[in-house]
């Protein structure tokens, strides 16, 4: 038997407010849809109120005795600071290396290994001496080895902390990098490995075969 669709009507009765308003009378809403039963609810919004307070409604006394229209709004004049981001938002290319004490620790094994996230092609050696980054590249000649070298020192001229470069024949550059007054890494060396990682090496690479 095929059922016939009728709606739910939901009537609401608000009493008659305060305000001398003459609009401020009963005001009925109706809200219809359809269901499957005949069913119509009536609720009165007085007593208790199981439906909640529905729409605006006028500020009390005691709400506009306390001015809270005014702390809502704020004041024209209020003051706006640009904040400048902090050194640790900013990339490692970005930041400066600063004087590193003797007296300083070296990095841990653990701090070296997450601050690897941020450099690329560098290798963490272990080795008797302390930790140590290392970057290989391979390039097309010996020419084009000795050109990177220049690249490289003209990016960490002014940082003051430079790493240990090594021009292999035929066509490979090696670098290291750490710490020795610390036996080992600090952030400065992290930071001149950032640095170097943003130097074009493109046309420097190895042609690439092409087959047929």
């Amino acid at each position: 038997m095929a059922s016939t669709a009728t709606h739910l009507s939901l009537t609401l009765l608000l009493p008659r407010l305060s305000s001398p308003c003459p609009h401020h009378q009963h005001l009925v809403t109706k809200f219809s849809f359809p269901t499957r039963s005949r069913l119509a609810i009536r609720t009165r919004a007085m007593g208790t109120d199981f439906l909640g307070d529905f729409g605006a409604r006028d500020p009390f006394p005691a709400e506009l005795e306390s001015g809270f229209g005014e702390k809502v709004l704020g004041n024209g004049n209020t003051e706006h600071k640009i904040l400048i981001p902090k050194t640790s938002a900013l990339s490692l290319a970005q930041q400066d290396c600063s004087p590193v004490s003797p007296l300083q620790a070296p990095m841990s094994v653990d701090d070296a290994k997450a601050l690897m996230k941020k450099v690329v092609g560098w290798r963490l050696l272990d080795e008797e001496g302390g930790l140590k980054l290392q970057c290989l590249w391979k390039l097309r000649d010996f020419k084009c080895g000795v050109e990177l070298i220049n690249r490289i020192y003209k990016v960490i001229e002014a940082t003051g902390h430079f790493p240990n470069l090594h021009l292999e024949e035929p066509n490979q550059v090696r670098a290291e990098l750490w710490t020795a007054s610390v036996g080992g890494l600090s952030m400065n060396d992290f930071i001149v490995a950032a640095k170097i990682d943003e130097i074009k090496t493109s046309d420097l690479a190895p042609h690439k075969r092409i087959w047929a």
